[in-house]
């Protein structure tokens, strides 16, 4: 076979790895070592398929993305909700200048990359930090400086191998972790974990007995998807060459003739759209014929991805992309798999969550904030101490993830009206067997019932309570008792 490029050229075409050695990456999935199922990538082999694969970013990214793509909703029962909640949401979006979604989801980066990571902070005073081992101050921290730090398994690399004594109190428990020649104390740090330790398992990527990387089981068909992407570039490649099929000249072929072929050859590889190239009778010109590499490529990179998929504990559609054949309002089985997921990756998230929840409470409900409350509520927290008001709040804060699968419309409406008629049939039933007392309290329990349906009631319902309690029912006229 002949390829011209310009000038005639013969021999054999071959395609070898060695080609590739150049990339990291390839150098890692295609050199020497080979890869085999079951083996544990080592802590540079997982940076480098973060930094480099094709699939590396999005089993980390698209999940932590998912997890936190809606707000939690919050509430403060018993208290000042409207004013506590407005300030926690503005020091929660500004914390460590960059707001503290995005230092869980760093946090979460770097766990679900190698299996472990960290995530500190520490009082600052311009180029001056306190001490790591000493607490996190709590007083007066809103008018203090701080910095985080998110540390990945070689920062800590030492001080989070776990004690695997099962008789200790801190079995399979990080107690503390240590950056360098500083400790840090457990009030400054917080170590997160993709997936739990599991007892004497060592894991290569985090320098421990620690969780796992998320390319840990999938690391051997992630070789394969490369291997995938080499093929459809071969493809890719050949799509556009032409085959020139001719009589082959004799044994003894003299300057002119191999000339004569040469010129040909580049006149139809120079042909375009309205141009007129003359050939043989005895002569053809063809495609290089693809027709069934389709089903084989196909197949083989649909079952790559669901390998990955498997090994990596993700369901398949958010690895591939496919388009659900109905939204995540409709609750399709697939929508349902994948909110299953996601609420597991919420739950793995929750201690950087409740890690940073307990600062910004601190800087934004801080004693200036409480003198506020105390002006505006003086019935309530006027000779109630700080330290007690902010006990009360903290141990009344409740932050919960909606549900991913949002229902639709039109069956939001049917359940709301459904609990309004339950409720009303409720009152209808109990009402006229209670005394003024108890009728105010049902009716009140109506009315809460009512504004909690906002859809159906934008404005809220509000009862004088005292004014039902004593209020009596004027008695009938005579001829309407007849009647």
């Amino acid at each position: 076979m002949s390829i011209d490029s310009g000038i005639d050229q013969g021999g054999y075409s071959y395609l070898g790895l060695g080609e590739y050695a150049g990339s990291e990456l390839m150098r890692m999935f295609m050199g020497t070592t080979d890869i085999v199922p079951g083996q544990s990538p080592s802590y540079e082999a997982c940076k480098t398929i973060y930094t480099y694969h094709a699939l590396g970013s999005r089993m980390v990214d698209k999940p932590l993305e998912m997890a936190m793509s809606q707000e939690r909703v919050m509430s403060v029962p018993n208290a000042p909700e409207e004013m506590l909640l407005e300030a926690f949401r503005k020091e929660w979006a500004r914390l460590g200048g960059v707001g503290a979604n995005t230092l869980v989801y760093r946090v979460g980066q770097v766990a679900r990359i190698y299996g472990v990571g960290s995530l500190a902070c520490n009082v600052i005073d311009g180029d001056t930090k306190a001490p790591t081992n000493e607490p996190l101050p709590t007083e007066n921290l809103h008018k203090r400086d701080l910095a985080f730090y998110i540390f990945d398994p070689l920062n800590t690399a030492g001080s989070l191998v776990l004690n695997q004594d099962p008789g200790s109190v801190d079995f399979m428990h990080p107690r503390q972790i240590r950056v360098g020649s500083d400790s840090w104390n457990n009030t400054k740090a917080l170590v997160l974990m993709h997936e739990q330790p599991i007892w004497i398992q060592w894991t290569d990527s985090a320098f421990g007995f620690v969780g796992r990387s998320v390319y840990q089981r999938a690391y051997y068909p992630l070789k394969s998807f490369l291997a995938s992407m080499i093929a459809d570039n071969l493809i890719q490649d050949k799509l556009g060459l032409l085959v020139y099929k001719g009589k082959s000249p004799g044994s003894i072929v003299d300057r002119v003739a191999l000339g004569f072929a040469n010129l040909k050859r580049r006149a139809i590889q120079g042909a375009r759209t309205s141009n007129v190239v003359q050939i043989g009778v005895d002569e053809d010109l063809a495609s290089v014929n693809l027709e069934h590499v389709h089903t084989a490529g196909e197949y083989s990179r649909n079952n790559i991805l669901k390998n990955i998929a498997t090994a990596s504990g993700m369901p398949a559609a958010l690895l591939n992309e496919e388009t659900l054949t109905e939204g995540f309002g409709e609750g399709s089985e697939d929508a349902k798999q994948i909110a299953r997921y996601i609420d597991r990756v919420r739950i793995e998230l929750d201690p950087a969550f409740r890690f940073l929840d307990a600062i910004v409470m601190r800087r934004a409900w801080n004693e200036d904030f409480y003198a506020q409350v105390q002006k505006d509520f003086p019935a309530q927290y006027g000779s109630l101490t700080y330290e007690a008001a902010f006990q009360e709040w903290r141990n009344a804060f409740v932050a919960e993830w909606p549900n991913l699968l949002s229902e639709p419309d039109s069956e939001k409406a049917k359940g709301s009206e459904a609990r309004i008629k339950a409720a009303g049939e409720i009152v209808d039933r109990i009402l006229p067997a209670c005394d003024p007392d108890n009728k105010a309290r049902v009716l009140d329990w109506l009315a809460s019932v009512a504004n909690s349906e906002r859809e159906f009631f934008p404005e809220p319902l509000e009862l004088d309570m005292e004014a039902l309690a004593a209020y009596e029912l004027p008695l009938a006229a005579p001829n309407e008792e007849a009647e």
